[in-house]
């Protein structure tokens, strides 16, 4: 996923600000009281070896606007595992909430 939906181009949950927004939309016109709701943030890693020296770590941009919208619409954030060099496999129980997540190794790519 990208952070930040620029403007130009189609405006898709491709991009976090996008996608976080179109899901506490639906969330809303399905019923959920605002008041009511809390996150659990997980993601942001640096899993790709380009990424890590780049300038243009897009794992910390996400992390960073995800945080930042959560904050905005005050909405507290009850867990989270962001960052590192690991990704995650996620199962999110919708019923009851629960989250199982194991960490998965970053391949390393020959050239």
């Amino acid at each position: 996923m990208l952070a930040l939906w620029n403007g130009i181009g189609l405006e898709s949950p491709k991009y976090g600000n996008i996608a976080i927004t179109k899901l506490l939309e639906k969330m809303l016109e399905l019923g959920s009281r605002k008041n009511n709701l809390h996150a659990k943030v997980f993601g942001g890693a640096k899993v790709l070896e380009a990424t890590q020296n780049s300038s243009i770590n897009v794992g910390e941009r996400n992390i960073e606007i995800a945080m930042d919208m959560l904050s905005e619409e005050h909405i507290p954030v009850v867990a989270s595992s962001m960052g590192d060099l690991f990704g995650r496999k996620i199962i999110f129980n919708t019923v009851t909430g629960e989250i199982l997540m194991k960490r998965v190794r970053r391949c390393k790519y020959e050239k």
